[in-house]
């Protein structure tokens, strides 16, 4: 093969089963670098697809490729020859390297390196904590469950360090240390058995953490679902949300947490469309988990047992932690989140766990929706005996027709690959009225949406008379 006067840096062949059945340096390096070996199946990536190219068609190629050794970027160009045996099938393939250019890899971008790390630890993690400048607890979020005693104790004292909640081996210091030497952390925590690693996402601009942490606990391994099942009291019917939600999530977070190995180049640089293929797979894993997610509450929330926990609650707070929990989101796609201002309060009767739920699907749909460098906006009011939180943004808006069917179940209003059920506003409402509530929207085309959930207000007066001087106000709570 080869143009009169080319002058060739090494030789392969490969045979009709698409075996690297002979090799001349560097190639045969580069073939032990990716994984192969001379004699085995051809272990470069790009080079095993212009191989199948010309074994396929039949055509004489001359392309480049680049790869990774391990320590260098290398590009080469080479010329691929297809040989035809009598039957007119290719029976091998010539490969000549006319050029080949080796590279040290780049230094990883600090910030690229940080933020795929952080989207790894949020899909592997069991357990999600919401933590204050100080470490304290705000809010935890799990459905492990042998995490379930731990949920319990923290509920019951929120803004307590995390570090008292578990136990840190070999380690007697005063707690809690500087966050960045927990980052990492492995850790035991009363009630489970698996051992957990720690990871935490400092929030908050300049300062690191000057707006709190979020705390990721992973387990060193899956649950074994079938421990204890024997002690188990079975419950009548099937349930997805029970039997079956707990059993998907973790395998799909794990799909997820590869995919994003893979699609940030953690192992190092590949391919931009095998990065792509990555990023297709992710996307798919989450918008499964997503729906997952919302088929297990509409379940619940249309069982006639569904009741809620209602309580006396700061919708302030509630609507601050849902931003704080978004935040990283909103600020991927340029959107600012205004919360209520510090100091300014509404005091209602609900269930802590349930509003927040609704405001993060609120918010978060306001995030999806709203065009670029846009502001979302939460706000309280009252009237009368109702506390009202309103969601606003700055997005398309909906006329008549669609404000009528926009609680409706599995509507999506015409969008398509946004990733959305179609049940996330329809789960919503349902919830806003079991709290004695309601969720109603106004908007109109080009003005944006405001989507407001009302509940009964808390009155401070009637409550000291009700409750008793100091009784009127509970802790909220992280869970049923």
């Amino acid at each position: 093969m080869g143009n009169v006067g080319t002058q060739y840096i090494a030789h392969g062949k490969v045979d009709a089963d698409g075996s690297l059945v002979a090799a001349e340096e560097p190639l045969a390096s580069l073939q032990e670098a990716c994984g192969g070996e001379v004699g085995g199946a051809v272990a470069i990536p790009e080079l095993r697809s212009l191989v199948h190219k010309a074994a396929d068609y039949g055509l004489r190629l001359a392309r480049q490729f680049s790869a990774v050794d391990g320590e260098n970027t290398v590009t080469a160009w080479v010329e691929i020859a297809p040989h035809f045996s009598d039957d007119g099938r290719v029976a091998e393939c010539d490969i000549d390297v006319v050029s080949w250019h080796a590279e040290p890899l780049p230094l990883e971008n600090d910030r690229e390196a940080v933020s795929r790390r952080i989207e790894i630890n949020r899909h592997l993690a069991d357990c999600l904590v919401r933590l204050n400048p100080s470490q304290g607890i705000l809010s935890v979020e799990t459905q492990a469950p042998d995490l379930a005693d731990f949920l319990s104790r923290t509920a019951s004292a929120m803004g307590a360090p995390w570090t008292d909640f578990v136990e840190l081996p070999g380690n007697a210091h005063e707690q809690p240390l500087h966050w960045r030497l927990l980052d990492g952390a492995r850790c035991a925590i009363d009630g489970s058995d698996r051992m957990w690693t720690a990871h935490l996402e400092p929030l908050g601009k300049g300062d690191a953490g000057s707006s709190g942490f979020v705390l990721y606990l992973t387990a060193d391994r899956p649950l074994d679902t079938r421990a204890g099942a024997d002690n188990t009291t079975p419950l009548d019917g099937a349930s997805f949300g029970r039997d079956l939600t707990p059993v998907l999530r973790q395998p799909i977070n794990r799909i997820i947490a590869n995919a994003e190995t893979i699609r940030t180049k953690l192992a190092g640089p590949i391919a931009d469309e095998y990065s792509s293929y990555a990023a297709d797979i992710a996307i798919a894993a989450q918008h499964l988990l997503a729906l997952i997610d919302d088929l297990s509450d509409l379940e619940v929330v249309e069982s006639e047992q569904f009741v809620t926990a209602p309580d006396r609650i700061e919708l302030a707070d509630v609507a601050r932690r849902a931003c704080g929990i978004l935040g990283v989101r909103a600020q991927e796609r340029g959107i600012s989140l205004v919360p209520p201002v510090e100091g300014e309060s509404q005091l209602a009767i609900a269930e802590f766990r349930r509003v927040l739920q609704i405001l993060l699907n609120l918010v978060g749909n306001a995030i999806r929706y709203a065009p670029e460098d846009s502001q979302v906006w939460i706000r309280l009011d009252r009237i009368g005996s109702r506390a009202l939180i309103t969601v606003a943004d700055q997005g398309h808006g909906l006329d008549q027709e669609q404000q009528a069917k926009v609680f409706r179940k599995f509507e999506r209003l015409g969008r398509s690959g946004d990733g959305g059920s179609g049940l996330g506003l329809y789960i919503s409402r349902r919830i806003a009225r079991a709290m004695d509530g309601d969720l109603t929207v106004e908007s109109a085309p080009g003005q944006g949406a405001r989507f407001t959930l009302s509940v009964p207000a808390a009155d401070d007066m009637r409550s000291e008379q009700r409750d008793g001087p100091g009784k009127g106000i509970s802790r909220p709570k992280a869970d049923d």
